[in-house]
C-alpha cells in the first residue's frame, strides 16, 4: 500500500510546523506546503531527524492551477490525501481608515479564498475513492481565530476572511459528512507562542510563563485527535484557548 499523506498548507515555523511534525509521528508523510519550497527545509530535516517522513513543496495556495497541481503531485509521489490542514493565517491589523482594497482582497485570498481552492481539490479525490469500512474517507481541517467568531478594531480585513472560512467549513461539513469526510473548524482563541506574538504582542506574550499564550504543539495534540475520532462523534467546531483568556 502506499503511504498515508497528511497535507499541512501554511506549514510555517510555529502551528503549522507542530501539526505536521505530529502528523509525522502518526506515521504520515507530512507534506509541507508554503509559497517558497526552501524555507521548509528547515522543517522537513527536523521531522526526519525525529524519525518521520516529510516532503515540502511549494506553490501559491491561492492560484487554482498550482494548488490543482500541488494535489495532483502529492498523490503521484507520495499517496493519497487522507488529511488536509489548512493553516494560512494572514493577520495583518490595519485601521478602517487607512485600509487598502488591495491588501483587504489580498488578506481574503489567502486567508479563505485559498481555503476553499485547496479543500474543494483535496475533497473531489476523497469523495472518488472507495469508501472504507470505518465509513471516514479522509479529515479536512480549518485553522480558524478569535476574528472567526467577532471582529475587532482593526481586524476587519481578517475577520471578514476568517469568517467566511468559518461558513466555508459548515457548508462543507454539511455536504461531505455524509460522504465520510470529517471537515471540522478550529477557533485559536487566543495568542500563540510564536515571532509575531512576542514581537507585535509583547504583554500578551509576557504571560507566556503562566500558561496564558498557546503552545504550537498542544494545538497540534487537538489536529491529529480531531482526525482519529470515529464517525459517531466527531466534532466539528473546537474551541482551543488558555485559561485565563477571556471569551
Amino acid at each position: 500500500m502506499p503511504p498515508k499523506a497528511a497535507l499541512i498548507v501554511g506549514a510555517g515555523d510555529a502551528t503549522g510546523g507542530a501539526i505536521a511534525r505530529a502528523f509525522a509521528l502518526e506515521g504520515y508523510v507530512a507534506c509541507v506546503n508554503r509559497r517558497h519550497e526552501d524555507k521548509l527545509a528547515p522543517l522537513v530535516a527536523q521531522i526526519e531527524a525525529e524519525g518521520g517522513a516529510a516532503r515540502g513543496f511549494g506553490s501559491d495556495a491561492r492560484e487554482e492551477e498550482q494548488v490543482a497541481a500541488l494535489v495532483e503531485r502529492v498523490e503521484a509521489e507520495v499517496g493519497p490525501i487522507e488529511v488536509l490542514v489548512f493553516n494560512i493565517g494572514a493577520n495583518v491589523p490595519e485601521s478602517i481608515l487607512t485600509e487598502t482594497a488591495r491588501k483587504y482582497r489580498k488578506v481574503w485570498e489567502m486567508a479563505c479564498f485559498a481555503g476553499f481552492l485547496n479543500a474543494r481539490e483535496v475533497a473531489q479525490r476523497m469523495v472518488a475513492r472507495p469508501m472504507p469500512a470505518s465509513g471516514h474517507r479522509g479529515t479536512i481541517l480549518f485553522t480558524g481565530a478569535t476574528a472567526s467568531l467577532r471582529g475587532g478594531a482593526r481586524f476587519a480585513a481578517f475577520s471578514g476572511a476568517k469568517m467566511a472560512l468559518r461558513a466555508l467549513a459548515q457548508s462543507m461539513a454539511r455536504e461531505l459528512g455524509p460522504e465520510g469526510i470529517h471537515v471540522a473548524h478550529t477557533v485559536i482563541d487566543g495568542g500563540i507562542d510564536t515571532e509575531f506574538i512576542r514581537t507585535q504582542f509583547p504583554e500578551r506574550y509576557a504571560l507566556k510563563a503562566q500558561d496564558g499564550i498557546l503552545n504550537p504543539e498542544h494545538i497540534a495534540q487537538n489536529y491529529v485527535m480531531l482526525h482519529r475520532q470515529p464517525r459517531d462523534a466527531w466534532t466539528h467546531e473546537l474551541d482551543l484557548r488558555p485559561w485565563c483568556e477571556k471569551f
